[in-house]
Parts: C-alpha cells; sequence; structure tokens
C-alpha cells in the first residue's frame, strides 16, 4: 500500500514539494494515503500529474516532456520508488487518466484507429482448468497476513531473509564502522596521521588492501628495533654529503723490522769493563755519573777520590760510540713508533650526526671494532718500545725478539668499511624519499595489524562470514520459492490464455454500457484485421452505431466508452483475481449530472463492493461527482476474519501561482461538498484577506467569477421569479445604490473581460475585497443561514453582527 508520494522535485506544476511540509491535520499530525483516496482539486491544479506518477510506476516509463522529472513514493513496507526505479514495488498498479485512453483507444484522435484489444476467460475446458485448480492450491493464497501454500513458505522464507539480513548487515556494518573510523575519523584515523603513515588520501578502501597484507601469511610484524628505524628515518631531513676519509699508510711491518734488529744487535765485548757489563745497572749508573763528572770535576763526588787519567781512558773505551750510536738509533726508533701510535690513535673519529639514523647502528658496531683495532694495534707498538727500552737499559747485551701481532689488518678493515658506510649514507640522499615511504608503509600496517587484534578483527569476520553464509543459504530458499511460484503463475496464464478470448472483452465493455449507462445504440465489435503469424489475425475493436463503424462521437460518448474500457479491462488475464493499485484521474469530464452518477455506481459496484483492489484513489474536478464519492463504503475481511471498513481519507489539489502542493481536504468539502459551499468559502476568504501576496493573489482574479455564480444561485432560491438582475441586486443589498452598483459592475465587468483593455488591466484588488464584505455583511443579516454556511466551510465561530 502507498503511504505518500515523499517528494515531488520537478514534475509539471510540482515544484520541491514535500509531503510532511504540507499534508498534515489541524493538529499537526501528518496525514497518509488509506484504502480509498478521494482527491479534489479544479482543472490545471495538477491531479493527471500526480497519475502520471503511478502511470509511470505501472508502465515503467514517464513522458520524455518532462525535464528532469524528480519524485519518491513511499510504501507501508519501506520501500521507497523513485524516477530511476520505476518498476521495483512488486505490486500490480493499473492507472485511468488521458495517458491510457490515449495509448488504448487511438479512435478518440484518430477517428479511422482501432481499439486495443485485450483477452478474458472464454468457455470452459475441464481439463486445463482442473490443471490450472491443481496449480493453484499448491500456490495457495497470497492474502497479506493469511497466505498459504507455496506462498506460506515464501513468506516464511523471506521472514527468514529478512532476519539473516538484518543480522548479517548489523554485524557487518558494526565492523564497518570501526574499520572507517581507523581510516579517517578525525582522532584516530590515519588519514590524519600523514606524517606518519604516508597518506592523506587514505580511506576505507585502501585500509581494506592493508588489512590483505596483514593477514597475508607471509607478512611478519616488525621488532621494537625495527619501528624505532622507521620512526627515526621518517623524520630525517637531507644530509650534506660526509667528506671521504684517507686511511694513513702503516708502517708496522717496516718498525718490527728495524726493531729487532736494534734488540737483537751485538756490541763487540773488547776493552769492556766486565763487571760494567755483567751488571746493567751498574754500567747504567756509572755512564751517567761519567756524564755528570766529565770535563766538570776531577774527584768522584761519590767517594772524593781523584779520577785518575788511566780510569778515564777506561771508561773512554768501554762506552764507545759503537753502544751510543745503538742507543740514538732505539730512541729515535721509538719516537718513530709513538708518532705511529699517535697517527692510528687519532685518524678517525666517527661522527654518527653526519649520518642518517639508518646507519647508526652500523656505526655503532664499527666504532667498537675501530676502538679494539686500534687498541690491539697500539698494543704491538708497545710491545716493541717496550722491547726496545729493555734493550736501552742493558745496551751492551745483545737480547732476543719476539715479533709482536700484527693487526693492521683489522684497522685497515674497520677504515674501509667506515668508507663503505660513508659512501651508502651519501647516496641515501637520493633514496631518502622512497625509503621513507617505505617506512611509513611499514608503519601503518603495523598500526592497522595492532588495530585488528584491539577489534577482534579476525574473530568478528569469522562470525560475519559465517552470516553471510547462512544469509546466502536462506536468500537461496526464498529464490528458489519464488521461482517455483513464477513458474507456476506463468503456467496459470499459459492456461488461462487457451481459456481467454479476446471478443469477450468487448462484451464486457458493452454490458457495462448497456446496464449502467443504457448506450444499447453504442458498442464495441471484435474484429479480425491483422495477420500476426501463419493464417491467424490478431482481434481490436471498433465503435459502432447501428451496426456502423461510429464516427464524430461527442466528448462525453469518448469519455464513457474509456471508462468502461478500462473497468472491463480489470478482468483481463493478468489482472482478474489480484488486487492492484487503481487511480482513476477525472473519469468525469464532459458528462451530465446522471452519467456522473453511473460513473460512481460502476466505480462502487464493480471496485470497491467486489474488493478488488489493494488501494484505491479517484480524482475529480466535480463537485457534484465528489458528492457521490462520499458514499464510497465496504467492508473487508482482516487477517483474524473479522469485517472491518474500508479505511477512506480525502486530500485536495491546490495550485498557487506556477506550483500545487497537496493538503488534507478542508471539512466543508469533505462534508458539505457542493459547488454553493465552494463558491461561499471563496467570496468570504476574499473578505477576510489581510494582507495580498503570492500565496492568496489568485483569490481575487477568481473572485469576479466566484461571486457572480454564488449571486446567481442565491438569488435564484430567494427571488425565484426574478433571478439575478439589477432589481434583485437592488432587493438584496437594499435601497443604497452604490453597493448593487459596484457588485454589478465586478460581477459583469471582471468576470467577462468584454473589452481587451480590460484584459490588459490589472486586477483592483481594493474593489473585489470591498465588494466580497459587502456581500458578507449582507448575508449576516439572515443570522441562522449564515451561520449554517460559516458551519458548512469549517468555520465554527460565528461573529457578532453589525449594525
Amino acid at each position: 500500500m502507498i503511504k505518500k508520494i515523499k517528494f515531488i522535485g520537478n514534475l509539471a506544476v510540482f515544484k520541491d514539494f514535500v509531503w510532511d511540509n504540507e499534508a498534515y491535520d489541524s493538529n499537526g499530525n501528518i496525514e497518509t494515503f488509506k484504502d480509498i483516496n478521494i482527491i479534489y482539486g479544479r482543472n490545471y491544479s495538477g491531479k493527471t500529474t500526480l497519475s502520471r506518477i503511478l502511470r509511470g510506476m505501472e508502465t515503467g516509463k514517464l513522458s520524455e516532456k518532462f525535464e528532469n522529472p524528480s519524485f519518491k513514493v513511499v510504501f507501508a513496507d519501506g520501500t521507497e520508488i523513485t524516477e530511476s526505479i520505476l518498476t521495483q514495488h512488486g505490486k500490480k498498479i493499473r492507472v485511468f487518466n488521458e495517458d491510457f485512453v490515449r495509448e488504448n483507444l487511438r479512435f478518440i484522435v484518430n477517428p479511422d484507429d482501432n481499439i486495443e484489444s485485450f483477452a478474458i476467460l472464454g468457455e470452459k475446458n475441464n481439463k486445463i482448468e482442473k490443471e490450472i485448480e491443481e496449480l493453484e492450491s499448491k500456490l495457495g493464497t497470497n492474502e497479506e497476513g493469511e497466505e498459504t501454500g507455496l506462498y506460506a513458505e515464501l513468506r516464511e522464507a523471506s521472514k527468514d531473509f529478512k532476519n539473516a539480513k538484518q543480522d548479517y548487515e548489523s554485524a557487518n556494518d558494526a565492523l564497518s564502522k570501526q574499520l572507517s573510523e581507523k581510516a579517517t575519523d578525525k582522532n584516530i584515523g590515519i588519514k590524519y596521521r600523514p606524517e606518519r603513515f604516508g597518506d592523506q588520501n587514505y580511506n576505507i578502501q585502501k585500509l581494506q588492501k592493508d588489512i590483505e597484507k596483514v593477514r597475508d601469511t607471509n607478512y611478519k610484524p616488525p621488532k621494537d628495533e625495527q619501528i624505532i628505524q622507521s620512526e627515526n628515518l621518517i623524520t630525517e631531513k637531507t644530509l650534506q654529503p660526509v667528506s671521504p676519509f684517507f686511511a694513513p699508510s702503516l708502517n708496522f711491518s717496516a718498525l718490527v723490522i728495524e726493531a729487532e734488529s736494534f734488540i737483537t744487535k751485538k756490541i763487540s765485548e773488547s776493552e769492556k769493563i766486565e763487571e760494567l757489563v755483567k751488571d746493567a745497572v751498574l754500567n747504567r749508573w756509572v755512564k751517567e755519573g761519567r756524564i755528570y763528572h766529565k770535563e766538570k770535576r776531577n774527584k768522584c763526588a761519590f767517594c772524593g777520590n781523584p779520577i785518575t787519567e788511566d780510569r778515564w781512558l777506561k771508561l773512554e773505551k768501554h762506552f764507545d760510540k759503537e753502544s751510543e750510536q745503538l742507543e740514538k738509533n732505539i730512541d729515535a726508533l721509538i719516537n718513530k713508533i709513538e708518532k705511529e701510535k699517535s697517527i692510528v690513535s687519532s685518524a678517525l673519529s666517527i661522527n654518527k650526526a653526519l649520518f642518517y639514523s639508518k646507519f647508526h647502528g652500523k656505526l655503532d658496531e664499527l666504532n667498537n671494532n675501530l676502538k679494539e683495532a686500534v687498541d690491539n694495534y697500539t698494543k704491538s707498538l708497545d710491545l716493541m718500545i717496550d722491547k726496545l727500552k729493555n734493550r736501552k737499559s742493558d745496551i751492551l747485551n745483545q737480547k732476543s725478539f719476539v715479533r709482536p701481532d700484527d693487526t693492521s689488518g683489522d684497522l685497515l678493515f674497520a677504515w674501509n668499511s667506515y668508507e663503505a658506510i660513508r659512501s651508502e649514507s651519501d647516496g641515501f640522499s637520493t633514496s631518502l624519499s622512497s625509503q621513507q615511504t617505505i617506512a611509513k608503509e611499514a608503519l601503518r600496517i603495523k598500526e592497522v595489524s595492532d588495530y585488528l587484534l584491539i577489534i577482534q578483527y579476525e574473530e568478528r569476520f569469522s562470525s560475519i562470514e559465517k552470516l553471510k553464509a547462512k544469509l546466502e543459504k536462506v536468500e537461496h530458499r526464498k529464490n528458489q520459492i519464488k521461482g517455483e511460484i513464477h513458474l507456476k503463475e506463468e503456467r496459470i496464464l499459459s492456461l488461462r490464455r487457451k481459456l481467454s478470448d479476446e471478443e469477450r472483452g468487448a462484451d464486457k465493455v458493452n454490458e457495462y454500457l448497456n446496464n449502467f449507462f443504457g448506450h444499447s445504440f453504442l458498442s464495441l465489435e471484435a474484429q479480425k484485421n491483422k495477420m500476426v503469424g501463419e493464417g491467424s489475425k490478431q482481434i481490436c475493436y471498433e465503435i459502432t452505431r447501428d451496426g456502423k463503424k461510429a464516427y464524430h462521437l461527442s466528448e462525453g460518448e469518448c469519455s464513457l466508452i474509456a471508462f468502461c474500457y478500462f473497468i472491463a479491462k480489470l478482468n483481463e488475464i493478468d489482472t482478474k483475481n489480484s488486487k492492484p493499485i487503481i487511480w482513476i484521474d477525472d473519469p468525469v469530464s464532459s458528462l451530465d449530472a446522471n452519467h456522473i452518477f453511473f460513473v460512481y455506481s460502476l466505480i462502487n459496484a464493480e471496485i470497491v463492493s467486489k474488493k478488488r483492489f489493494e488501494q484505491l484513489f479517484v480524482s475529480t474536478h466535480d463537485l457534484n461527482f465528489l458528492k457521490y464519492l462520499r458514499r464510497l463504503c465496504g467492508k473487508y475481511v482482516s487477517v483474524n476474519g473479522k469485517e472491518k471498513d474500508y479505511q477512506k481519507c480525502y486530500f485536495v489539489v491546490v495550485r498557487y501561482g506556477n506550483a500545487s502542493t497537496i493538503c488534507k481536504m478542508p471539512k466543508y468539502l469533505k462534508e458539505y461538498a457542493t459547488e454553493f459551499n465552494y463558491l461561499f468559502q471563496q467570496i468570504h476568504k476574499c473578505a477576510e484577506i489581510d494582507v495580498v501576496n503570492d500565496t492568496n493573489y489568485t483569490t481575487f482574479y477568481n473572485f469576479a467569477n466566484n461571486a457572480r455564480k454564488f449571486l446567481e444561485i442565491y438569488l435564484y432560491y430567494k427571488y425565484p421569479d426574478k433571478g439575478m438582475s439589477d432589481d434583485t441586486l437592488r432587493c438584496f443589498f437594499g435601497e443604497k445604490m452604490i453597493p448593487a452598483i459596484l457588485t454589478d459592475r465586478i460581477n459583469n465587468e471582471y468576470s467577462h473581460c468584454a473589452v481587451l483593455e480590460r484584459g490588459a488591466t490589472p486586477i483592483e484588488v481594493p474593489e473585489m475585497q470591498a465588494a466580497a464584505r459587502l456581500i458578507i455583511e449582507r448575508l449576516k443579516r439572515d443570522r441562522e443561514q449564515y451561520s449554517s454556511l460559516l458551519r458548512s466551510i469549517g468555520e465554527d465561530k460565528v461573529p457578532e453582527m453589525q449594525e
């Protein structure tokens, strides 16, 4: 059942219409469509436009004349239909409007054309009917809430599907929401931390791809030191190139050879003082004393005895040039070794600040290795120094020499490693950006991995997959049942077509024409006039009068035939035994009062009384027909088996300028539907308006015609011997001539537009309102009638009389 036309954006006279802003009662409650819906609207107000929305939902297309149309129709089950999905409602809809007439009864436009035929059930065929009965028995009934057979199975399967879908969507939506928040939420979203995660355009689709990487079996979360390294890397700025390191030359081998030669050198023993040779300490003491005494003292500073020439000669021969030269050579070699130590110790100092953090770990390791290599090299040099000093202290005696370890290779390896790291660091500047991108991605994937653990993604994903599998299973079951129902329905239609008789469609139309309208002289005749296959012809209808094809039908006759055709078409195979949504648009155009009643009777007898509808809409511009429509009533059997009255609702379509709206029908139209009431309401409205604006100015443009028609009716009943004339106007208003003359001018000049100048001149609102107030004041003299008129238009409070 249709609940409301929620929105009409741009469709003919409807511009941005919103149901909830317009269709409400006096208490502000939103009205909705009911079982039977009566819609009143004056010509050109937009009634046919509304029917075209439903016609589009029936045929699947809207008129191409509409430019950028938009609307939304809401059903009671929540289904929403728009201009882009016209037929996705699953309902049978039948619409009677001018488009239906134009498409099916083309003779109205072209008298030489025919009428489309339709098929209804023909003569009995027991075998076919038995098969149809069996199929219908398996299908069961499709009454809402009372389904049986396959329809009941479909209802249960649909319910299971709805529950499974709700469970799946609820779980999936909850997980999707959390993932969406992680992707784009301002507080926790990856998108808003591009400085760490590297993508300011991050979204849920990219998060899904990252989740796939995390769930890959080859993925291993980075360790803490790797995370720290990545965090340091993403903050790096491009560094200046590091100056190259030039390793000094090492002389270890040469120094060893020279040291060995000095330490193992043998001094000549001739003319040596044996005592001093045997005692190196004493020899050193004498040597130092010799230097202290020579050419300075003649006596020993220790014992006070004189030093003889012979003693000086022996000392000179003992401390000869060879030993002195060896000492000098040893001292020189020690200096060279110390210089070597100094060069090695100060050759390379590692400054990590000059390097990217990526290389700090390598540099730390290298620095340790370098220190160790320098220490080992220095120790080897110190061993040589110790050996040399030992020989110097006992210069006269030859010493053995053990070669120290040569660790120069370790030192050279450390220096070469530094140079390799330096070159790699300088080269890294060119790839810094790409390396930072890789580091940010690693941090992002780790962030996603941690988040999945927090929200228990794997457990929930597994649960959702099970719910999805269940949904697919119940959906398959539902579709299976639906397919089985469709096949059986198609089979039934196929069988009924075998029983169908297109000629009986014409008989049904003639039945309505004769029984309801008494038009026996007009009838529909079935004609076989078009070849559609091998020897078969298509049947179409044509209008005959007295056995001959009828031409020059009146507008009223066309309207009667068209409406009878529509009602008869409800008996065709595709519609019979179903309850469609029916929309009947203004079916009494150009009909006299007697035929208007028969149209109402046909609707009541063939649609309402026979309960052949799910929902009924009837629109009209005719107040007399509206009066009859108020009588439409009927009962239906509810789910609990009890009879209930159809609910009815009344609406009006009102046009303000170039735009129309749908409102709840006012009480005076709903309960007192006569033109006389309506005309009085328009005069009363004109008299009561305080400010003229775009929403009410049409009241003044229509006032002249409304007032003239009202006075004609009112004065005819008040003065039946005179009708409306200057005399009756004077009688009505009294002997004061001005009101009568003023009213007569408005009633005649403004309502008939006698001259071109009148039509080209704007309406003078004060004259209209003055005349309206004069009429109202005159009516107030008959208090009882005036009070009744006010009540008939929904005005409960009767104002005090004015003198």
